[in-house]
């Protein structure tokens, strides 16, 4: 049986590999393959920023009682996440290196910081709370990733070279 740990956690890794593959074209001035790769990661992260804001952290501020706690501090942080993807990607339209790696290195550190709080503090806190309703959940984050697939807004993604090593 799945956990919401492992599932989200695999999406974690996803996302990092992406990211990666943005940051390799942009290092080679590949421009329209960075622009590509930086799309495909946007719609990426932000379709797990929605599986955790509409499915995970509804359901565990439900059970809980809890809306200002953990969740609210990862949908400021999802927030920040954004901005500095929009700064990323207009670094990359314009094809200002020095701009597209500072907001890179900014976003990276976000991400694994974020990361590492989801991983080790609130994605095991929702797998305890939340362990009868855990399939459940798991369904409805999939069916949000099979209705981005399905409506050509993302194409899907490979297994990520970090969910073989889990």
């Amino acid at each position: 049986m799945t956990t919401i740990s492992h599932y989200l956690s695999g999406d974690h890794g996803r996302c990092d590999d992406l990211f990666a593959e943005c940051e390799m074209h942009a290092a080679r001035q590949k421009w329209t393959e960075a622009v590509a790769s930086c799309a495909r990661f946007g719609a990426l992260l932000e379709r797990h920023f929605q599986m955790e804001e509409a499915v995970l952290f509804q359901a565990f501020e439900l059970a809980t009682g809890n809306a200002s706690g953990p969740t609210r501090v990862m949908r400021l942080e999802h927030e920040q996440m954004r901005n500095m993807l929009a700064s990323m990607r207009a670094a990359l339209e314009s094809r200002h290196a020095d701009n597209f790696f500072g907001c890179a290195d900014t976003l990276n550190t976000l991400m694994q910081q974020h990361n590492m709080k989801e991983e080790n503090i609130l994605y095991p806190m929702a797998d305890n709370v939340l362990r009868p309703r855990a399939q459940e959940i798991i369904q409805a984050m999939t069916a949000l990733q099979a209705a981005d697939v399905a409506s050509g807004s993302e194409r899907a993604e490979p297994q990520s070279k970090h969910e073989t090593a889990a």
